[in-house]
């Protein structure tokens, strides 16, 4: 396992690894998905709208004390599970740690083999849609300043 990345991904690997089968890991996701906070009627919008998603993913983000804080929603319960994980690793980075990192931790939670490829490729759209929020948090930088 990478040593550089958050602890807070390393959490979820490991959580996701205990789960031998990919019935465990769907009932883990589910399980993030109902401990999800609903994200205001308001903040369903077409510029928080995740790209390429086949459900209806929306994801904000805050910078408080210089750390990013997502909400997010979705209308499909693996997809919502999926995001929910995501803000689970992700709140309480910095942006530069947030553009920094990789979506491979997938692999190491074994998700990727029991995604559908649809949902594979939604939960890359919903990473790299909350890393462009991070980047654009990112000292008031323009959208796409860092890492382009």
């Amino acid at each position: 396992m990478p040593a550089d990345r958050p602890e807070s991904i390393e959490k979820i690997v490991a959580r996701f690894q205990k789960a031998a089968d990919p019935k465990r890991r769907y009932e883990q996701l589910l399980w993030f998905a109902k401990k999800l906070d609903p994200l205001p009627e308001e903040y369903k919008t077409p510029d928080n709208k995740v790209p390429g998603c086949v459900s209806q993913v929306f994801v904000v983000a805050d910078l408080i004390d210089g750390k990013v804080v997502y909400q997010a929603d979705s209308d499909a319960q693996i997809t919502k599970g999926l995001v929910a994980l995501l803000i689970k690793a992700l709140n309480g980075l910095t942006p530069d740690e947030i553009v920094t990192l990789t979506p491979d931790f997938i692999k190491d939670t074994q998700l990727d083999v029991s995604l559908t490829p649809s949902r594979a490729n939604g939960f890359y759209n919903i990473f790299k849609t909350m890393q462009q929020k991070a980047r654009g948090l990112h000292d008031g930088a323009a959208p796409g300043a860092l890492l382009s």
